[in-house]
Order: C-alpha cells, then structure tokens, then sequence
C-alpha cells in the first residue's frame, strides 16, 4: 500500500507546478538569445578584424553556415503547425 495518497488538490498543483515551469523556459531561452545576439556582434567584428589583417585570406573565422543550419532547426521547431 502507498503512505500518500495524491488528493485531486494535489494533482492540480503538480499540473500547475509543470505548466508554470514549461512556460518559464521561454524566459530562459529568450535570455539565452539576447546573450547569442551579443556573441554574434562580437564574432561579425572579430571577423572583420580578421580579413582586415588577412586580406588573402579564405579561412573561415566562425561557422556562420552551421550556426544558420541551427537557426532553421530552431526556426522549424517554432512555427506555428510544423
């Protein structure tokens, strides 16, 4: 036999505790884009920075065409009906 027995009161807090958390993500994420927004300005001047320095140069400083592939994923996961 179970000690605790769930109450229907309980349930709804666990559904609300869980609904809450699922809808605090998007504050996280949207943080976490505002820091990526900063990272890609430093990294479009590191860049120049670069070519400036290396005029001949065909080297790739930073992976801007992995970082779009990870865009479209992310883009996919987010429009609404896909």
């Amino acid at each position: 036999m179970y000690k605790y027995n769930l109450t229907e009161e309980d349930k709804y807090l666990r559904v609300e505790r869980f609904q809450e958390s699922r809808i605090n993500a998007f504050d996280k994420l949207e943080k976490r884009l505002d820091d990526i927004k900063k990272y890609l300005r430093q990294g479009k001047l590191e860049t120049i920075k670069y070519y400036r320095e290396n005029p001949d140069s065909y080297n790739v400083v930073l992976g801007t065409d992995m970082i779009n592939d990870y865009f479209n994923d992310i883009e996919t996961l987010l429009k609404p009906g896909e």
